[in-house]
């Protein structure tokens, strides 16, 4: 009521005059969320620009290693403990031998290797690697930018170093049978029944996929299987039917697919050889085929055509490379059932009864692995001997 007074009081064209306020802000609010998100802007480049840290603010683990007593003083005037992004491994002593734990820093996993009193003295990242190549011949690895490849050395290859035992002049008189189960490394469970419920003479297939496919391939072998890399190649209805990542295509360059090939060679080690995996555009095609051939060649491996395309380059291009090679005369399980299996196991012994030699090849299905395991404890009967891969290659070969 006291203010409608005095504006009706007030003469007219004239304001009343309103109290003055103690305290008045010099800026709005606008104004002060400007100065803020500036001094954000300015504090954020000051970092990235002033500060040392070439991981980009990725996240790092500090490893500490714990030497024995008698070791701590030399310990103490070490430097500080390494940075390892991604990942971190600690290494505890166990009476002779030492544990190293892998920790993925993305996925969290584990993975603890046991290793012998010559390698305690490394480092975790020098040691961890070291175990997880047991039984794997130094000489024959070249670094590459994704990892160890193969290579020959010493006048040894891989094909001749991984090839499994057998006995090749018994080989030499007799028809032989040899037996690849492959798209293993995916999928524990499957590829561990193929290790264990095969015999040794079954060569196994690995493809580059999978969480852990150099574990598996080193148990496989540490089995006494002769083992192959499947190479993802482009097949004709390519993306649409996809065989994975870092496939060899036919529009990239020769350069682009040996730095791709190079890619899968590094994902294990301690195979003999390598296989299509998919791949009948690419086999086919000459001209892109020719480069994979050649570097795998000089590389001192094998190389396997799964029989899938009847257009592959792959005969003529190994020839000329004079590199061991073998093509699949069946693939045992086209059709898996088990009646379909035995009707091909029985004509792939009759091949090996007119040939001297033949090549089948399966998946590592449940119903694949029994009736193989079945089939296989018969041929000594049947006059035929199982041999690996290789041994097959070579006796083609000489023949």
């Amino acid at each position: 009521m006291t203010e409608t007074a005095d504006e009706l009081s007030t003469p007219l064209g004239q304001k009343a005059e309103r109290k003055k306020r103690w305290f008045r802000l010099p800026f709005t609010a606008m104004q002060a969320l400007a100065v803020l998100l500036g001094l954000f802007l300015v504090a954020f480049l000051t970092v990235a620009l002033f500060t040392d840290n070439p991981l980009g603010g990725e996240p790092i683990a500090r490893v500490a290693l714990r030497k024995p007593a008698d070791e701590k003083q030399s310990a103490a005037a070490s430097g500080p403990p390494e940075q390892a992004p991604k990942s971190a491994a600690h290494q505890a002593p166990a009476g002779d031998n030492k544990t190293v734990t892998i920790i993925d820093g993305s996925s969290g996993k584990r993975q603890d290797i046991v290793i012998g009193s010559d390698t305690a003295d490394k480092s975790p990242a020098e040691a961890a690697p070291a175990a997880a190549m047991a039984g794997i011949d130094q000489r024959l690895l070249e670094k590459s930018r994704h990892g160890m490849i193969p290579v020959v050395a010493d006048g040894l290859k891989p094909f001749t170093v991984y090839a499994a035992d057998a006995d090749r002049a018994k080989a030499a008189r007799m028809p032989v049978v040899a037996i690849v189960v492959g798209g293993l490394g995916v999928g524990a469970a499957k590829t561990t029944d193929a290790i264990m419920k095969l015999p040794p003479a079954v060569t196994l297939a690995f493809t580059p996929y999978g969480a852990d496919p150099a574990r598996l391939a080193e148990r496989a072998r540490a089995q006494r299987h002769e083992i192959l890399l499947q190479v993802p190649m482009e097949p004709f209805d390519y993306p649409d039917n996809d065989p994975g990542p870092q496939t060899l295509l036919t529009t990239l360059t020769s350069d682009q697919n040996i730095d791709r090939l190079y890619w899968h060679l590094s994902r294990f080690q301690g195979y003999a050889g390598i296989a299509n995996f998919m791949g009948a555009r690419f086999t086919a095609a000459d001209t892109v085929m020719q480069p994979i051939i050649r570097e795998a060649a000089k590389r001192g491996l094998g190389y396997l055509d799964d029989g899938s395309s009847p257009r592959s380059a792959a005969p003529a291009l190994t020839a000329a490379q004079s590199m061991p090679f073998a093509k699949a005369d069946f693939t045992i399980d086209a059709v898996p059932t088990s009646a379909e299996i035995d009707r091909i196991l029985v004509k792939l012994e009759t091949l090996a009864k007119e040939r001297g030699m033949a090549v089948g090849v399966a998946s590592a299905l449940p119903i694949s692995i029994e009736r193989l395991a079945v089939w296989i404890k018969t041929l000594d009967n049947r006059g035929i001997m199982l041999v690996p891969l290789t041994t097959a290659m070579l006796k083609s070969k000489s023949g």
